[in-house]
């Protein structure tokens, strides 16, 4: 194995980690900055109050989109071991 090698896979593990991580990053910000404009204009100060739609957005989340994130992690798996089974012939 290259050293040219080992930085693309580095570099495709990143960029797929990234891929599968940014739409759960996006949905918890969004509901964390919702929620904290309510908490403003409300004037509750509640600590605990933006847990509880985080995690019923998050899994909201994890259910439409597990279909992609399955077929992605598969899609990296297989493209990483066909990878391997190159590097062990040669």
């Amino acid at each position: 194995m290259s050293d040219l090698d080992a930085v693309t896979i580095g570099r495709e593990f990143l960029y797929y980690a990234t891929l599968l991580t940014l739409p759960a990053l996006g949905v918890s910000l969004l509901v964390g900055l919702a929620i904290s404009v309510f908490q403003a204009v409300t004037s509750i100060q509640e600590q605990t109050l933006s847990f509880a739609p985080r995690i019923l957005a998050l899994a909201g989340l994890f259910v439409v989109l597990m279909p992609w994130m399955l077929e992605m992690s598969v899609y990296f798996t297989t493209q990483m071991l066909a990878r391997a089974a190159q590097i062990g012939q040669g």
